[in-house]
């Protein structure tokens, strides 16, 4: 018993409890660290300090990706969610498939501005921030821009009120030299008279006046008119063309909605069993599906690109009411549209703009192909 002086017994009870406190300690200090910002920049201005955030997207806006712009510079106008932060100047570098953008500010007011909300600027640690540069009493910094026409979180540190304040900006490819797009951008200046005349003209119904089925963009049956005493359209049954059975290009006009969106012109008429079908495709990726008549029609593309659909051509040289069903601002909404296919237009399928790039793309890889084939065999002769 006395050779055991001096020694701590314990039961297994009492080990399994030190057992439970080292690992609580372990956790403790090896767990991670919780998410406080940069000391002196972890406030973000309350509700009341924040002034109201205006829109700045306009409705059926398409995204532009780098894939879209040829590589360089270009000078951009940019949108702002608040008259606080104006951007006077901006240019848009694009390279290697990425775009970043250089903003300049009138203002020296702010110190740092994040890419994203103000909480997750408030949490962030300093390394995260871009400083803004000042110089001639104006403030500029370089963001990574993901697409042009879509909204930009981006949080901005007030030297004065010490605390984040959430921003939005949008850069706006309408505003690109016209070279430097490798797509074809609808005129938002025609669509903006639009649809302030729609505006107008449901204003003036509102009231009482005006011809309900004049108004710009009307129901689908008002859209039909004068269509649909001339011919059946209760069917939508595809007319019948003479013509073989293949594909052709012909020339469409659209109207109503909003007028933010469009659908590539000249497009393709595909003949089959001597009737017309029209095979769309829209300037944007957000519609899912159309529906012309009673049927539903879905949209073909699966690969994220812009919507085509194939629907019948029920009435040549005349308007043709159609739904469409885009989901660009969240909820799914049905626009009312018309179609007007024109016969006179009908040509060759090589007229249609995707068409001759294809075209192009093949006799360019005949070229290549063709020309390794030669530098292959003038090198082999060289070496005999």
């Amino acid at each position: 018993m006395l050779k055991e002086a001096g020694k701590l017994h314990m039961g297994p009870m009492g080990r399994d409890l030190i057992a439970a406190l080292v690992c609580a300690l372990l956790i403790i200090c090896l767990g991670p660290a919780p998410a406080y910002g940069a000391e002196g920049y972890d406030q973000v201005a309350s509700a009341a300090q924040s002034a109201s955030m205006k829109e700045v997207k306009s409705y059926g806006m398409i995204p532009v990706r780098a894939a879209d712009i040829n590589e360089g510079s270009y000078k951009i106008e940019v949108r702002t969610s608040s008259s606080f932060f104006r951007v006077d100047r901006a240019v848009l570098h694009v390279k290697d498939g990425k775009m970043t953008a250089d903003l300049t500010m009138s203002s020296t007011s702010y110190k740092f501005v994040y890419p994203g909300k103000a909480e997750e600027a408030a949490a962030a640690d300093l390394d995260s921030y871009i400083k803004l540069k000042e110089r001639d009493g104006q403030g500029s910094f370089t963001l990574r821009v993901g697409g042009l026409n879509e909204e930009i979180p981006c949080a901005a540190f007030s030297k004065k009120k010490k605390c984040w304040y959430d921003r939005n900006i949008l850069l706006d490819a309408g505003t690109l030299p016209r070279e430097a797009l490798k797509i074809a951008l609808p005129d938002y200046d025609k669509i903006d008279k639009a649809v302030e005349a729609y505006e107008q003209a449901e204003e003036g119904e509102g009231a009482g006046g005006g011809d309900p089925g004049a108004k710009a963009g009307g129901t689908a049956g008002a859209a039909g008119g004068q269509a649909a005493s001339d011919q059946d359209l209760t069917s939508y049954e595809p007319v019948a063309l003479d013509l073989e059975d293949g594909e052709y290009s012909i020339q469409v006009n659209m109207a109503g909605g909003s007028g933010r969106a469009s659908v590539s012109t000249p497009t393709w008429l595909i003949i089959k069993d001597g009737k017309a079908w029209a095979s769309l495709l829209w300037s944007s990726s957000y519609y899912d599906y159309m529906v012309v008549g009673d049927k539903k029609y879905e949209n073909e593309t699966k690969d994220g690109g812009n919507s085509t659909f194939t629907i019948p051509i029920a009435v040549m040289d005349d308007p043709m009411p159609v739904i469409a069903d885009t989901t660009a601002m969240g909820d799914p909404v049905e626009i009312e549209y018309e179609l007007t296919f024109y016969r006179d237009s009908i040509g060759a399928k090589s007229q249609i703009p995707q068409e001759a790039a294809t075209n192009v793309l093949i006799v360019a890889l005949i070229i290549i192909v063709i020309g390794g084939v030669l530098n292959f065999v003038i090198k082999r002769r060289r070496k005999q």
